[in-house]
């Protein structure tokens, strides 16, 4: 019988009240640069992303990491941000790299106001 323990953490945030006028708000470029910086700067690996640029304006984003992903989205006529970053912790905990993700990320936006939750994920294959 073999015992396997996959845990992660997924860190959710919806930032309310941010400045609009950053480019990270309302440029597909800027906000892929500013997350792809990011999750290097966490320590977490970039294996394949996509950004969209919505017209008039707003973005959507996903990094897709070897640990796991980051999705963001923006509304700039509402000032407001959703951000959903999702490691595992299989060989490695992660937890900490993915709280760097999202504090360096959100630190761009300066949302006056924020929702945060923090779920613990995991499972016992038997």
């Amino acid at each position: 019988m073999v015992v396997r323990r996959m845990d992660g953490i997924h860190l959710l945030g919806e930032w309310y009240s941010c400045p609009v006028h950053t480019p990270e708000f309302n440029r597909a470029e800027a906000l892929r640069k500013v997350c792809l910086d990011a999750v290097e700067a966490s320590g977490l690996t970039t294996v394949g992303e996509c950004f969209f640029q919505f017209e008039p304006h707003g973005v959507t984003g996903t990094v897709i990491l070897a640990e796991s992903h980051l999705a963001i989205h923006t509304w700039p006529e509402s000032g407001f941000v959703t951000i959903d970053v999702y490691v595992c912790n299989y060989t490695t905990d992660n937890t900490d790299k993915a709280q760097k993700l999202y504090d360096i990320i959100e630190a761009v936006f300066k949302p006056a106001r924020t929702h945060f939750q923090k779920i613990l994920r995991g499972s016992r294959d038997v």
